[in-house]
């Protein structure tokens, strides 16, 4: 599930920053000063590729001033800008290069420097050289999206002008010097994400006042948040998450009035959500998943007039919602999955009228649902599933929805699908672990957007009605553990609306069906995409299509206990990507090919209890003895040798 990306400098908006600032730069009445020269051309020499010719400008016989690509010098000669990155512009378009070398420290020399922008490389490697900290004019550096592979210099104390710094996605360690940051009082813009950085975040952050956009996103961070945070009254984007950060919320992050973007997600945060978060009156995205959070929802939620995501699944959350998110009106994405809320949904949640994605699933939640949702007109995703609602039937007035994905799994439903079903535009359907009954019926067929259907765990007993073809854009089907019955061929055999409609996963196990498997299975359009195919226990008989080995996506194929006869077919290895083939429980005969056994993506192989004979082939992968056992012809490991007669 996508909710919305991390921070990351926004490239347009950098190189439109870039090109602005250059031009503030006074015009050009000295030659380019022997210094800045020779520090540029030390850079130069120690890239070992460019690709791209990025530096094929710079050389000695030249005024680097006026004719280097990527160099801005002031009025008397000295450089003040150098911007070679990654991603560049012309008049149409992006470029997207790279160049391959280490950051030569000479770069140190250049004593004029406000600007300094190596971002986007991708293969810049080495260390950051401490050398960069005599840089006392450096305004703005940008070393991210490289192979850097060094701690962060504790001479960049020095660097009191710096406003915006941005190391991330580099490979960098150790702490995150303390020193350092309690200098850089300037600082408006730090990004430190993706890379390999532990310990602690130094208290001594809450010194940088004028901090707008704090990113420590995806390293190693330990400890907890600090309280000093709180001081840091500016602050617009604050993104913690994928770290082991631990203990609690502090109460003092209730003074970013200024927050719009917070994300603590993916770390090990425990206690409550302070009820001081309804002093973020700015807050529009808010992720506090994946973590270890306890207590009931503070009411003061209710107060936070500008959200509009709100992401707190896979947490310990207890209590009932309360009735206060109702006031946040500008809510569009509300996802409290996999928590331990209780009670009934509050009906004040029909006042959320840009709600677009409600998910209320694993939780302890009763029925009914409150008829005020019908309100919500811009609902696209409803996932209540796992809940223990006793809702016997999907209410009626969900049909004055305009769902795109309804999931209701396990939530108490019995009877039949309504009919109003036949003119949704439903896309995605989970009705799985229900007490559904009777048959499938034959207006299936107008459900013409179903992308995703999973009917499994239910009692449907029919056949697989004609009108099923016509799912042309269905791609994921789960009917398993089931009475479906008749032949298959309606499935196998369904159109398709290019390029979509091409089978991923199907899951027909544990129901009645009969075959035999249709010998053009591997052939059908249909089923040209097709990753998973699981069959077991049902009534097919038969033999095994030849026609398999043409599913050149196949993963996983299972046939269990069909009642399948004849020949492991030696077309099957074919199927280049298979890793599991299950065949137990049949009355296959002859012996395994080699070419099956000796696929090199395979993982689990199990012909368990069939009527094979022979030599099990040599083999690669390590399959346990129980996977052949129950065929008293085959010998051979890892079953005991066979007789040399044999």
């Amino acid at each position: 599930m996508a909710y919305f990306s991390s921070i990351n400098i926004n490239t347009k908006s950098s190189l439109l920053f870039l090109f602005c600032f250059s031009l503030f730069s006074s015009e050009i009445t000295e030659a380019c000063h022997e210094i800045d020269r020779a520090a540029l051309l030390g850079f130069k020499d120690k890239i070992t590729h460019d690709p791209s010719d990025l530096l094929k400008t710079w050389n000695q016989s030249t005024n680097c001033c006026t004719t280097w690509d990527g160099v801005t010098c002031d009025s008397t000669g000295r450089v003040v800008n150098v911007t070679r990155p990654g991603l560049f512009s012309t008049d149409d378009s992006i470029f997207d290069t790279s160049m391959t070398g280490t950051i030569s420290p000479s770069l140190g020399d250049l004593s004029s420097l406000q600007l300094l922008d190596l971002s986007n490389l991708k293969n810049l490697n080495g260390p950051i050289p401490p050398e960069l900290g005599k840089l006392s004019h450096l305004t703005y550096l940008f070393l991210n999206t490289n192979q850097l592979k060094s701690s962060i210099p504790t001479t960049f104390r020095n660097l009191g002008k710096l406003k915006k710094l941005y190391l991330s996605d580099n490979l960098l360690f150790g702490v995150i010097p303390s020193s350092v940051f309690e200098s850089l009082t300037s600082l408006m813009e730090l990004g430190l994400s993706g890379n390999l950085l532990s310990g602690v975040i130094p208290s001594r952050i809450g010194k940088l006042v004028l901090l707008a956009r704090l990113d420590f996103h995806s390293n190693n961070l330990s400890g907890r948040i600090p309280i000093t945070i709180g001081s840091l009254k500016n602050l617009k984007s604050l993104d913690l998450s994928e770290n082991r950060i631990s203990g609690s919320i502090p109460l003092s992050i209730g003074g970013l009035s200024q927050l719009v973007e917070l994300y603590l997600h993916q770390n090990r945060l425990t206690g409550s959500i302070p009820s001081s978060i309804s002093n973020l009156i700015s807050l529009q995205f808010c992720r506090l998943s994946e973590n270890k959070l306890t207590g009931s929802l503070p009411a003061s939620i209710g107060k936070l007039p500008s959200i509009q995501r709100l992401v707190l699944e896979n947490n310990k959350l207890t209590g009932k919602l309360p009735a206060t998110i109702g006031h946040l009106t500008r809510l569009t994405d509300m996802y409290f999955s996999n928590n331990r809320f209780i009670g009934k949904i509050p009906s004040s949640l029909g006042n959320l009228k840009n709600l677009q994605v409600l998910d209320l699933s694993k939780n302890h939640l009763s029925g009914p649902i409150p008829s005020q949702l019908v309100k919500l007109q811009n609902l696209q995703i409803l996932d209540l599933s796992y809940n223990p609602m006793g809702l016997v039937s999907i209410p009626n007035w969900f049909s004055k929805l305009n769902l795109f994905r309804l999931l209701l799994a396990r939530t108490g439903i019995t009877g039949q699908l309504p009919k109003w079903f036949s003119s949704s535009s439903i896309g995605i359907l989970d009705l799985s672990s229900n007490g559904l009954a009777g048959k499938l019926p034959h207006w299936i067929g107008n459900m013409t957007n179903l992308s995703f259907l999973n009917l499994s765990n239910n009692d449907f007993h029919s056949a697989i009605p004609i009108e099923f073809k016509n799912l042309s854009l269905l791609m994921d089907l789960d009917l398993h553990s089931n009475k479906f019955a008749g032949r298959l061929g309606n499935i196998f055999s369904k159109t398709t609306q290019e390029p979509l409609g091409h089978f991923n996963s199907i899951d027909l196990s544990y129901n009645m069906f009969v075959g035999p498997i249709d010998e053009d299975i591997g052939i059908q359009d249909s089923m040209s995409s097709i990753e998973k195919l699981a069959l077991s226990h049902n009534l097919l008989g038969g033999t095994i299509p030849k026609s398999l080995g043409k599913l050149s996506r196949l993963r996983i194929l299972e046939l269990e206990k069909n009642g399948l006869s004849g020949r492991i077919p030696a077309e099957l290895s074919n199927a280049t990507e298979l890793t599991s083939i299950v065949l137990s429980g049949n009355k296959l005969t002859g012996g395994i090919p080699s070419g099956v056994l000796n696929l090199v993506n395979l993982e689990e192989f199990d012909v368990s209890m069939n009527k094979l004979r022979g030599r099990i082939p040599p083999h690669n992968t390590t399959i346990p003895a129980s996977a052949f056992k129950g065929n008293y012809g085959l010998c051979g490991a890892p079953l005991p040798p066979c007789n040399t007669a044999q």
